[in-house]
């Protein structure tokens, strides 16, 4: 899948999710301001799944080899934490997205998987297999 298609179903995968989860927010962005207050929520929905991409991308694996030992004995679920900060920290760089707390977070990007995990598959995407 072309990283435009996911980057489109990781916006639609963060309003829906925003929709259905109490404590998060989309609202208006600074950058981006027209007259329907629907397409400023997609704006500010898209940029939060271009700085999550980002930060997964860059700050996650970055926080989960510092993180390695405590993320050994708690036998992974440290990284449901990670991705929680991941959250927060996007809350605090995209304006016009809102999460309450940590709880809150770790909620998002539980349902935020979930959803996208929904929609990828009923996209038509195929992931094709390599000839090696």
């Amino acid at each position: 899948m072309n990283f435009l298609a996911k980057l489109f179903i990781s916006t639609f995968a963060v309003l829906i999710t925003a929709y259905f989860l109490n404590g998060v927010t989309i609202g208006q962005n600074q950058f981006f301001s027209v007259d329907s207050p629907e397409i400023n929520k997609f704006f500010t929905a898209f940029l939060v799944a271009v700085v999550l991409a980002f930060l997964n991308t860059i700050v996650k694996p970055i926080l989960t080899i510092l993180s390695l030992p405590i993320t050994f004995f708690t036998l992974g679920l440290f990284l449901l934490a990670i991705n929680a900060v991941i959250i927060l920290f996007t809350d605090k760089l995209v304006d016009g997205f809102k999460v309450d707390g940590f709880w809150t977070a770790l909620w998002f990007s539980l349902v935020l998987s979930l959803v996208s995990g929904i929609l990828e598959m009923f996209s038509g995407n195929k992931k094709e297999p390599r000839d090696e």
